[in-house]
């Protein structure tokens, strides 16, 4: 089985799709599948400096890189679309990712001619709050392009339960639900606090509350600000850590939110965290915590609750599993929901423990790249043998990964 994955980016200025798609090949070439990956060297406001056009060797895969234009999420590589010209039929199926781009559906439109099956992975893009930012040009562009393309997907990848639910409700029935996932190796042992600390020492000696993720609207950081003003009434040694890259120049509003809330002197804002020093990050937090009006399926929500960090997370999160094993605080999208939540994990911290601790015992059973690549092959495999009839599905009707 030769699979080929698209993205038309894959730097970690976009956030949780560069890391998902990495996940995916990197789980999938673990299992022996034969995975090439292509992509661009867009990161948002920046490019990634990497070799363009020549095939670079990961673990156990290949990922290609090409010269893009590009302006924020909107892509386009003439090479890159040359390459695909003369090179899809080389490949079994090709799985793509993200929705609204012209290259991807030009990739999925290619696949279709040639007779080449293909899955689309929307990353939450089709739920209703994402529907809803910038809704005219989404609506037009789903209805005259993207709604017959993923009409005519091998398959629909969704990444969450209730993100299958939001799918379906537009009319696909052909979905396949595979769960976004950690490394099981990464969360073994976390490094020495004392990393974080000695980068921000204004941290140190603090009640830690950590934020993940970009620095963007959906992710409810104007709900934090108030919401964490409250906690800092009531515990002034809390410490709000907002970690995450500013990728669409939303930095200075967000700062203004904190400014207003009269909180901001409590916040250190750090910039992208990757490697040993977002590990310590989450070693050092005290709380995680996730107020976002939506999401696909946050893979810094599973890290955190991997690493046993107690969480907070609002029901745009699309984790409802965490609440059902009461291994997360699951409250509703507003401030006093997400502040009185923090207010109780810190008031109770016996408690909060133990929950951290539930956390890290369902991400580690469940919630892994190699659980979610042997669903994956079982999708493609039943796709390729032309029986969708035999998808695992759950009692939505629709292909599933986990009984959660």
């Amino acid at each position: 089985m030769q699979i080929l994955i698209f993205t038309p980016y894959i730097g970690a200025n976009y956030g949780g799709i560069g890391r998902a798609v990495e996940g995916i090949a990197g789980g999938l070439a673990s299992l022996n599948v034969n995975v090439d990956v292509v992509t661009t060297d867009a990161n948002n406001l920046e490019k990634i400096h990497i070799p363009l056009n020549i095939w670079t060797n990961k673990d156990k895969y290949r990922i290609r890189y090409f010269p893009c234009w590009h302006k924020h999420d909107f892509v386009w590589s003439w090479q890159l679309l040359n390459w695909l010209i003369h090179n899809l039929h080389k490949y079994d199926l090709v799985h793509t990712h993200t929705v609204f781009a012209p290259i991807v559906s030009i990739v999925n439109y290619l696949c279709h001619i040639k007779r080449i099956p293909y899955v689309m992975t929307p990353h939450g893009m089709l739920e209703p709050w994402a529907l809803s930012y910038k809704a005219g040009k989404k609506r037009f562009y789903y209805n005259f392009i993207d709604k017959k393309i993923l009409r005519k997907a091998s398959a629909v990848h969704v990444i969450a339960n209730l993100e299958a639910k939001n799918v379906k409700s537009l009319g696909f029935n052909h979905l396949a639900i595979v769960n976004n996932g950690v490394y099981r190796h990464e969360f073994t042992a976390l490094p020495d606090a004392e990393i974080f600390y000695r980068q921000f020492p204004a941290t140190q000696n603090k009640h830690l509350i950590l934020f993940l993720g970009r620095i963007d609207p959906k992710k409810g950081l104007d709900l934090l600000a108030s919401a964490f003003a409250q906690v800092k009434s009531k515990f002034p040694s809390s410490h709000l850590v907002i970690a995450g890259p500013n990728s669409i120049g939303y930095l200075t509003t967000v700062k203004n939110y904190f400014a207003q809330a009269e909180c901001k002197d409590a916040v250190t804002f750090t910039g992208m965290l990757t490697g040993t020093l977002k590990y310590a990050a989450l070693a050092a937090a005290n709380l995680y915590v996730a107020p976002s009006y939506s999401e696909g399926f946050s893979i810094s929500i599973l890290e955190a609750m991997a690493a046993g960090k107690p969480s907070i997370i609002t029901t745009g999160c699309n984790f409802p599993e965490a609440a059902h094993a009461k291994a997360a605080h699951v409250v509703d999208i507003n401030v006093n929901a997400v502040a009185n939540a923090l207010i109780e994990c810190l008031s109770h911290p016996e408690h909060t423990q133990k929950m951290g601790a539930r956390a890290r015992e369902l991400i580690m059973q469940n919630y892994t790249w190699e659980s979610a690549a042997q669903k994956l092959v079982e999708v493609y495999k039943a796709i390729l043998n032309r029986t969708s009839s035999k998808l695992p599905t759950n009692n939505l009707g629709v292909p599933s990964s986990n009984t959660h």
